[in-house]
């Protein structure tokens, strides 16, 4: 056993860097322009990160089992994405999503949609503290009438993104806007103040954006009064709406509100949705539990000529269901398992230390914090590890050079918790996509808000605007003299 672990060496900067190049080249080329499938790029990546450990003296025995330990660490987020489906499935059925996208109809001036769209998940995100959730139900219900309105889904999809993204940086109920400045040593009401000065002229560049899109488009193009009449009239046919389709999602926010334990909320308003299908609904037992596991089919309706409907109802309302998310569960298991073979050797604590080295200037830092969360986003496909990792090793720098943690942490969400939905082998991006129904590289362009938090935070560190330095009295001042007298 001795020499087995005298055996094994951690590879030097080029064979840690090796994996991940080849990797990024991959998906670059492979995937988002000859567009062949990412989770097979993602195992030729994994085979190439395992020969390297190989070489470097590491076991079969030990690559297997540091990839069971990323994905034990991500199972909750696996069985979450999964009971997403479950709950868009019986929300359908139960005809809590038709209730929201029916009124929805009848509210949202076409000019306006996309700044409603955004607006409206920024505020849910805020309130609720989670970006999935808000993108999975007041987004699914923008992109029905979306869809119904004959809008640009990839613009729509890009401002829910956007806000859904919003609240999950600046809400105190998110686990990354509490995570970012565990992991820099700031605190964490000073840290979402001082998101503000990134976050802050991105929502305004937002609103810009999408009302000058909206207002861009032909009204003729966008919404035909005709066919808007023509849904509406379908879902009354087909649906008896009423308040008590409202319920299932005020058990999701009121859960996020409270903190309380995700899946159990999900599972429990799953479960009303379902009893309102029955009751008001008219379905059976069996037909929820399919739509549950299958997705909502507009032949579950007894009675109704489905192809008179047309195919716009269809694509409004067939969707949902545990099988629907078996591909995001497949590509985050890919992910997961090039994270774990290349985390056997150490490449990516080889790579920071390399990076954080001969790093001074004010600027110098703050880019190389960006580069490496980003890196580490695309490495691990995993948000957090990409907050906590890179959050470790630069967070003596940052005090030794002055420069305040609440700096770190600002940095760290700007280039880690909004660049993950907007790559598209993560889990965060491969859900955005799977729940929206828009392509991941689609939505991007018009998910402004998040890139321009990176934007912002190199205009501010080049100009040394909203970059506080350490001052005596700071938590932190005695370990910055410190770190400068043990120079």
């Amino acid at each position: 056993m001795e020499n087995k672990e005298i055996n094994k060496k951690k590879p030097t900067f080029f064979w840690s860097l090796f994996p991940i190049i080849t990797m990024i080249l991959l998906l670059g080329v492979g995937y988002a322009i000859i567009g062949l499938s990412a989770e097979v790029l993602m195992l030729v990546a994994s085979v190439i990160a395992g020969i390297v450990a190989l070489g470097h003296g590491y076991t079969w025995e030990d690559i297997i089992d540091t990839i069971v330990q990323k994905l034990t660490k991500t199972m909750p987020a696996i069985l979450v994405l999964i009971v997403v489906g479950f709950l868009i499935g019986t929300w359908m059925i139960g005809g809590t999503i038709p209730m929201m996208i029916y009124y929805g109809l009848k509210v949202i001036n076409p000019n306006f949609l996309i700044l409603t769209a955004f607006l409206v998940t920024s505020i849910t995100s805020v309130c609720t503290g989670t970006s999935w959730g808000s993108a999975g139900t007041v987004g699914v219900a923008i992109m029905g009438v979306a869809i119904a309105m004959g809008a640009p889904l990839a613009i729509v999809a890009g401002a829910v993104v956007s806000g859904a993204y919003f609240g999950d940086k600046l809400s105190p109920l998110s686990d990354t806007t509490n995570l970012a400045p565990i992991a820099a040593g700031s605190e964490l009401y000073e840290h979402i103040a001082h998101m503000l000065w990134t976050t802050g002229p991105g929502f305004i560049i937002c609103c810009i954006v999408y009302t000058a899109v909206g207002f861009s488009q032909d009204p003729g193009s966008v919404s035909s009064p005709e066919s808007v009449a023509l849904v509406l009239a379908s879902i009354d046919e087909l649906f008896r709406i009423n308040i008590f389709m409202i319920i299932p999602v005020i058990i999701v926010l009121y859960g996020s509100l409270r903190k309380k334990p995700a899946l159990p909320i999900m599972l429990f308003s799953s479960g009303i949705a379902i009893l309102n299908s029955v009751i008001f609904q008219g379905f059976t037992l069996q037909q929820s539990f399919d739509a549950s596991i299958n997705g909502f089919r507009l032949e579950m309706f007894s009675g109704v000529n489905v192809a008179s409907l047309g195919s716009d109802m269809a694509t409004l309302l067939q969707r949902g269901g545990m099988k629907s998310m078996l591909g995001t569960v497949l590509i985050a298991f890919c992910a997961y398992g090039f994270a774990g073979t290349l985390a056997v050797t150490g490449s990516l604590e080889t790579i920071m230390e390399s990076l954080t080295r001969k790093v001074k200037s004010r600027q110098g830092i703050i880019g190389s914090t960006i580069l490496a969360t980003i890196t580490t986003v695309f490495v691990t496909s995993n948000g957090q590890i990409s907050l906590l990792l890179p959050g470790e090793m630069f967070s003596k720098t940052y005090i030794k050079n002055g420069l305040h943690p609440k700096n770190l942490s600002r940095t760290l969400e700007d280039s880690a918790t909004v660049i993950e939905p907007i790559t598209p082998w993560t889990a965060a991006g491969v859900y955005m996509a799977g729940t929206l129904g828009v392509a991941t590289i689609q939505y991007l362009p018009w998910a402004v808000l998040n890139y321009t938090g990176v934007i912002f935070a190199m205009i501010w560190a080049i100009t040394g605007i909203g970059v506080p330095k350490i001052r005596k009295g700071d938590k932190c001042y005695a370990e910055h003299v410190i770190l400068n007298e043990a120079v």
